[in-house]
């Protein structure tokens, strides 16, 4: 009951936001028309076809919609893109959605043929030049982009928002079903599209408790695997993403990005799935859109904006009204990292329940056994609305450390930031574990905590241990999200392990028992990235 509830209030939150979020109306013009654009197999494809006043030819921009979103939705951006920038845009409700004919194929083979043929009929019907093509779109619409600037030499640039890079990693974290994710995509999919035959059989088969059919189809629809052809292509990259993705977790761009041998760019900012730019897709004012029409600008306009000579890599503080940082790449964006190794949690004066401190050397030789199977007040929010609250209201998920039962979790806490600190990369942890069962979900929360125990969520990650044998140790590394946030003096960091989360589908039973240890083989750790 509790995760059907929680899949309806995902749906209800996307259909929300959909709707308040939906374009004004533009005023009747014959440079915008309702098009029927045929498909590469003969499916035809409903799109709006805008074009501006001035006589062409005009570079051309393709945007497909995003999962469940009619083209319609994204009306106000291409109107802004044509009446003001001159783009011929054409945006298309892709197969199997609305009015758009044949199945959704997740971005399968047909999608990207689909996207080559939308742009053979633009430049059949308008005044499209075949020399400037750019393809963008959120989510759905930016991982179709990318997939057909792999295949499709004629796209020279492109706009990727809230989009993937793998899809297995996105939807099977370190093998842990996003259950939250997995459940909006199917439902919304269901409510406003017709699943093709691959969607229903992988939709069949996870029902019946199989994920293998949809690891298989990942590969093929997961752009990370096509690096090497866009990079032969040469398309010209922009990749925008939230830090609190619920559906794409953010730490696959940045390491998609270092893979781009083209010009690219990368821009991360506070939010949820899409809401960076959501606001941008109605045609209103949106950083992440101004930047998106200075990169095709530059590169299918030819127009020296400045764009081409800014810092590549630009990062915002995950938090509302966050301020900009520019960096030359990625890896620069750490300046320095912190080891903080992990010791016994006891009980003290100060800590009534079990607590394990940070140390600057290893801490070896202890044991911590936590109940398997059964949450704790730590958890990772709900997706669309736990990163959207963040992004505009500057409300983290929150946890209270005196309440999370030891007996069902390990907590760490580390020595206060007098002057505060910013974390600013991929941190990462590193335990032993010991499960009674071969197979056990763990999930890893650090937080920024003030000295009276509220804490605030600054990333996770889950992991799962999948033919383990039981009561052997097991090292386990994980790579927590990507972030950028600013931890307030007086605060301390802290860690904490537990076995449940309601984002995900877990494997651990109740009656199970996990143990934590650090050995010196392998210390236990957290290691932090900082700015």
């Amino acid at each position: 009951m509790r995760r059907t509830s929680i899949t309806a209030s995902c749906a209800l939150s996307a259909t929300v936001l959909a709707t308040a979020l939906a374009p004004p109306a533009h005023a009747e013009s014959s440079s915008l028309s309702f098009e029927t654009i045929p498909g590469s197999d003969g499916v035809d494809l409903s799109a709006i076809s805008v074009t501006p006043d001035e006589e062409g030819p005009h570079p051309l921009l393709v945007l497909p919609a995003a999962w469940s979103m009619h083209a319609s939705l994204f009306t106000g951006a291409a109107s802004k893109l044509a009446y003001e920038s001159g783009y011929q845009v054409v945006v298309y409700t892709t197969r199997g959605f609305y009015d758009s004919g044949g199945g959704v194929e997740v971005a399968g083979p047909e999608d990207v043929a689909d996207a080559s043929a939308v742009i053979d009929w633009a430049l059949d019907n308008t005044g499209a030049d075949p020399e400037a093509i750019g393809m963008g779109g959120i989510s759905y619409g930016a991982g179709i982009s990318l997939l057909t600037s792999a295949s499709d030499d004629r796209v020279d640039a492109v706009g990727a928002m809230s989009g993937w890079s793998d899809l297995e990693s996105s939807l099977y974290p370190n093998e842990t079903i996003n259950f939250q994710a997995v459940e909006l995509l199917l439902l919304s999919g269901e409510l406003t599209g017709t699943p093709g035959e691959t969607l229903e059989h992988v939709r069949d088969e996870y029902r019946d408790g199989n994920v293998e059919p949809a690891l298989e189809m990942a590969p093929e629809r997961s752009p990370a695997t096509k690096v090497d052809a866009i990079n032969t292509n040469d398309p010209a990259v922009l990749l925008a993403h939230p830090y609190n993705d619920g559906i794409f977790p953010v730490e696959q761009i940045p390491s998609f990005y270092e893979e781009l041998d083209t010009d690219k760019r990368l821009m991360l900012a506070p939010g949820d799935h899409a809401t960076p730019e959501l606001f941008g897709a109605a045609g209103l004012p949106n950083r992440v859109w101004e930047d998106l029409t200075r990169w095709f600008d530059h590169h299918l306009k030819g127009e020296d904006n400045g764009i081409g000579t800014e810092d590549p890599v630009h990062l915002q503080e995950n938090s509302a009204g966050g301020e900009w940082a520019t960096y030359p790449d990625w890896p620069s964006a750490t300046a320095a990292t912190e080891t903080h190794y992990l010791e016994e949690p006891e009980r003290s004066f100060s800590q009534w329940q079990p607590t394990g401190g940070m140390s600057k050397s290893p801490a070896p030789g202890w044991d911590y056994p936590i109940d398997a199977g059964a949450g704790t007040t730590a958890q990772s929010g709900t997706i669309l609305v736990s990163g959207a609250l963040q992004q505009f209201l500057d409300l983290p998920t929150g946890v209270s450390l005196p309440l999370v039962n030891r007996n069902r979790a390990g907590v760490w806490s580390g020595p206060e930031y007098p002057d505060g600190t910013t974390i600013s990369g991929t941190p990462s942890v590193e335990v032993e574990v010991t499960p009674t069962t071969e197979e056990t979900s763990l999930f890893f929360y650090l937080y920024a905590t003030t000295r009276h125990g509220t804490g605030e969520l600054i990333t996770h990650k889950p992991y799962t241990l999948r033919g383990a044998t039981p009561g052997e140790a097991a090292t386990v590394r994980v790579d927590l999200q990507s972030v950028v946030r600013d931890v307030a003096p007086g605060r301390h960091l802290t860690l904490v392990m537990d076995t449940d989360d309601p984002r995900y589908t877990g494997e651990s039973e109740r009656g199970e028992r996990v143990t934590v240890s650090s050995s010196e083989k392998s210390p236990a750790a957290v290691t932090v990235p900082l700015a």
